[in-house]
């Protein structure tokens, strides 16, 4: 188990948990809101773009999303077999 922010482009990956503020709360990085953006237990991710420094791009379903690297972190994935 690893942080999503880890990964290089390309790798595509298993979210096993996501760790974050309690739920219910109103901050943007909290594990509802992440939920609300197709981001759950069992998904499988794609890192589209990961420069090192800023956000990430990664491809969930048929959706792009740009992630923080600090939520990136608190996502906790497996990697996929190629």
């Amino acid at each position: 188990m690893m942080p999503l922010g880890l990964l290089a482009p390309g790798e595509k990956a298993e979210i096993l948990a996501i760790r974050g503020e309690k739920p219910g709360c109103h901050r943007c990085t909290c594990q509802c809101r992440l939920e609300s953006l197709g981001l759950r237990e069992g998904k499988t991710v794609e890192v589209l773009n990961n420069p090192g420094r800023g956000p990430l791009l990664v491809k969930v379903d048929e959706s792009r999303l740009a992630l923080g690297r600090g939520v990136a972190m608190k996502i906790r994935v497996r990697r996929m077999r190629k």
